[in-house]
């Protein structure tokens, strides 16, 4: 009987032994992998940030579109200032200012697919000027989209740049135009004011 209770206990005491092991090894191989997923993270910002200025795209001068582009831009300088009632005014009168936009000179087909991206803009612009900063953000980038969209079919006023930032929405990226090349971010405002890069630049023919 003795012989068989110290077998036991010899046992017990090398299991005991090897799941420390085990642990510290699964704990090891945690911090290692912790460890490169944060060297990655840093990797790529650091990367973007060293991206050329990215592609060109000219379009058709178009004086008329000169107030959605201004309300457009004052509704990004609040987010990157985190500005929520500012943001709120400028969704508001953005959205009002759809309906001003002259678009007799293009042929019906195409004033039909500007009239739609102009309500879907108004209807961004509608949801800024109620909801909360986070949410205004989301519907701006949503916005950027279709002003984008709507620059391709009308033409523009003025040289523009399409900006980029890789941390947005968990990674997925988001996008934004700015009459500037210098990073301020509407997205991120104050969190991460410079990060992104410039993807296109949008200038008049």
């Amino acid at each position: 009987m003795k012989k068989s209770n110290s077998m036991l206990v010899l046992i017990l005491s090398v299991s005991l032994s090897l799941s420390v092991i085990a642990c510290g090894n699964s704990n090891q191989n945690n911090q290692e992998e912790s460890a490169k997923q944060h060297d990655h993270s840093s990797m790529s910002y650091e990367a973007d940030h060293s991206m050329p200025t990215g592609s060109e795209m000219s379009m058709e001068e178009n004086k008329s579109i000169t107030h959605l582009i201004d309300g457009y831009l004052a509704l990004k300088s609040a987010l990157v200032q985190d500005d929520s009632k500012a943001a709120a005014n400028a969704g508001q009168k953005l959205a009002e200012t759809t309906s001003g936009l002259d678009i007799s000179t293009f042929d019906a087909p195409k004033q039909a697919e500007i009239k739609e991206i102009l309500e879907v803009l108004k209807e961004h612009g509608e949801h800024i000027a109620k909801s909360e900063i986070a949410h205004q953000r989301e519907h701006f980038e949503g916005m950027t989209k279709d002003f984008m969209e709507l620059l391709a079919q009308v033409g523009t006023d003025r040289t523009l740049y399409q900006q980029y930032c890789p941390m947005y929405n968990k990674g997925n990226g988001g996008s934004w135009l700015s009459a500037s090349q210098e990073i301020k971010n509407p997205l991120f405002g104050s969190k991460m004011l410079t990060c992104g890069s410039v993807k296109e630049t949008i200038s008049m023919k």
